[in-house]
């Protein structure tokens, strides 16, 4: 068992935080272009709005019944028509083109190394890994369920540092600077597999069979839940990766399969 005191929440993973009010520190390619394309949004949506608030102070600052004695009769100019059309239109296009590049890397079908299997139940998660490379021909595969952690396990004193109701009997072991093909489909009723910092939500359909890639670049813990409202327990259906290297991966993985 891990035992962690008197380290921070940044050091031991990425976690959410309280009143945090900015994405997790990204992991992917993918959460990158999320993140930048936030800082664009933002920028836009932040001119537009003291735009519009220092129009209306102008308006009633300069219009006002008590100051203003010129009444102006008219009800067309083609001029501010044109204007207030051709501005909102440029902004649009402003916010497509990063949009609709960032929605089709997210879509980009690559050639994975791994392909992780996930399937959601109610209410935890199981998962099967069966074509990673070891150094045995044998067809063998991986599967495991990962069950939340109850607050009886976290009282004991050897699993302080471990976070209440993000924490899971076993965690999932990625490599980095590797292309993964995830599999996510569902048992029984809707889930959504998501980890904040790999910029990935993934629904889990029974009956479905979605896929997603994932290219992960730096080392860590990282933690998620399920994203979908999907019964009484679903706040207890957390996800926990741990990303190391891929020499390290193949070893654990020739270790859990002997």
């Amino acid at each position: 068992m891990l035992k962690l005191l008197n380290f921070s929440v940044s050091w031991f993973g990425e976690v959410a935080e309280n009143f945090q009010q900015n994405f997790q520190e990204p992991a992917t390619s993918e959460m990158d272009g999320i993140y930048l394309f936030n800082c664009h949004l933002l920028f836009i949506i932040i001119s537009i709005v003291l735009l519009i608030w220092w129009l209306l102070y102008v308006i009633c600052d300069n219009f006002l019944d008590n100051s203003n004695n010129l009444v102006f009769n008219f009800t067309h100019a083609s001029s501010i028509e044109i204007i207030w059309t051709t501005i909102p239109a440029l902004i649009l296009l402003s916010l497509a083109s990063p949009s609709f590049s960032l929605l089709y890397s997210l879509d980009e079908i690559t050639n994975p190394e791994i392909t992780l299997k996930i399937f959601g139940h109610q209410w935890y998660w199981s998962y099967e890994i069966s074509d990673y490379k070891t150094c045995t021909n044998e067809n063998k595969s991986l599967k495991f369920s990962c069950y939340l952690l109850t607050n009886d396990f976290l009282k004991d004193c050897n699993n302080l540092g471990f976070f209440r109701l993000l924490e899971t009997n076993k965690r999932i072991f990625l490599p980095s600077n590797t292309h993964i093909r995830l599999l996510v489909t569902a048992i029984d009723v809707l889930h959504s597999w998501t980890i904040p910092s790999f910029g990935i939500k993934i629904d889990a359909c029974p009956g479905r069979l979605n896929q997603a890639n994932l290219f992960i670049k730096r080392f860590g813990v990282f933690f998620g839940q399920c994203s979908e409202i999907c019964g009484v327990n679903h706040g207890f259906m957390p996800i926990v990766a741990v990303v190391c290297s891929s020499s390290s991966y193949y070893n654990i993985i020739y270790e859990l399969t002997l």
